[in-house]
């Protein structure tokens, strides 16, 4: 049926209303990408360590986050006039 999708849940497909399936997958996309955010995090403190372990400077430009969407679109639209 047009409002209906086909959910594959482990080895199991399931029917469920397409509104649902898109809520569903939606939250779950947020979750992962907080949960990438995190270990993001972690890992350059962890990196930070282990060079403060070896002796080594910290690196520069280490802590620097990439541009969200909306930034490169702007960014875009500033290149092409």
């Amino acid at each position: 049926p047009p409002d209906k999708a086909m959910v594959c849940f482990g080895s199991m497909f399931i029917e469920l209303p397409k509104a649902k399936t898109r809520e569903m997958l939606r939250q779950d996309q947020e979750e992962l990408d907080e949960e990438i955010n995190n270990l993001r995090k972690e890992l350059r403190v962890k990196v930070n360590r282990l060079y403060e372990a070896q002796g080594k400077p910290e690196l520069k430009g280490f802590n620097l986050n990439p541009m969200s969407a909306e930034e490169m679109k702007l960014i875009n639209r500033i290149l092409e006039g």
